[in-house]
C-alpha cells in the first residue's frame, strides 16, 4: 500500500511537473520586443488618427483645375509639418509610390525629389499634372516638357480617383519635404 501511495504521488508530482514545463515553453517571451525565433517583433507604428477635415470650399481636383484660371493653383499648407504626415499617406495610398518611389527617388518614372522638375516645380504645374496627367495637361495649358530625365513614360491622371482637392494639396506638400535638390533652385 505505501509503495502505491509513493507511486501515486510521483506520479503526480511528475505530471505537474510536466504541464509546468509546457506551459513555460509556450507562455510568450517575458522580452516583447523578441519573438520566439529570436528576432525582433516588428513594432506597430503610431497612428495619425483622424484626417483633419478638409476645407469648407473643398471640391473634387478636376472641379477646381476647370475653375480656376493656369497659373493661379496655390497650396494652402506651404511648410505645414502636419500636412506633410498626411500627404505621405495620401501619397503611398494612392500609389505614387509605385512610379515615383516611397522616397521620390524614381525608378519606372522621374524622381520627384530632385531639381530636375519634367514640366516645372510651381503648385499650379504640379497640381494640374496630378489631376489631369501629363498627356492632358500638356493639351490644356499648351506647355511641354522642360527637364528631360533617363526614364520617361506618360503620368495618369488622378484627379477622377482623388477624392478632394485638399488631398492633392496635401501630397504637394509632402512632395515639397522631400525635395533634396539645391535650396536657391526651389521656387516654390
Amino acid at each position: 500500500m505505501k509503495f502505491r501511495h509513493l507511486l501515486f504521488m510521483l506520479t503526480i508530482g511528475f505530471n505537474l511537473l510536466s504541464v509546468t514545463a509546457i506551459a513555460a515553453d509556450e507562455a510568450p517571451s517575458a522580452d516583447p520586443a523578441v519573438g520566439a525565433d529570436g528576432f525582433a517583433i516588428p513594432q506597430q507604428k503610431k497612428k495619425l488618427g483622424d484626417a483633419p477635415p478638409p476645407p469648407a470650399d473643398a471640391m473634387s481636383p478636376l472641379e477646381r483645375v476647370k475653375n480656376t484660371p493656369i497659373g493661379e493653383l496655390k497650396n494652402p499648407y506651404k511648410d505645414n509639418a502636419e500636412m506633410v504626415k498626411w500627404g505621405q499617406k495620401r501619397y503611398m495610398g494612392n500609389s505614387c509610390n509605385g512610379c515615383h518611389g516611397g522616397t521620390g527617388g524614381g525608378g519606372m518614372c522621374p524622381p520627384i525629389s530632385n531639381e530636375t522638375w519634367v514640366y516645372g516645380s510651381d503648385d499650379d504645374t504640379l497640381f494640374r499634372l496630378i489631376a489631369l496627367g501629363s498627356d492632358e495637361y500638356m493639351k490644356q495649358t499648351g506647355k511641354t516638357r522642360k527637364g528631360r530625365e533617363n526614364v520617361v513614360g506618360p503620368m495618369p491622371a488622378f484627379g477622377g480617383i482623388i477624392k478632394t482637392d485638399d488631398e492633392i494639396w496635401r501630397i504637394v506638400t509632402f512632395l515639397r519635404s522631400i525635395y533634396r535638390g539645391d535650396p536657391s533652385r526651389a521656387d516654390w
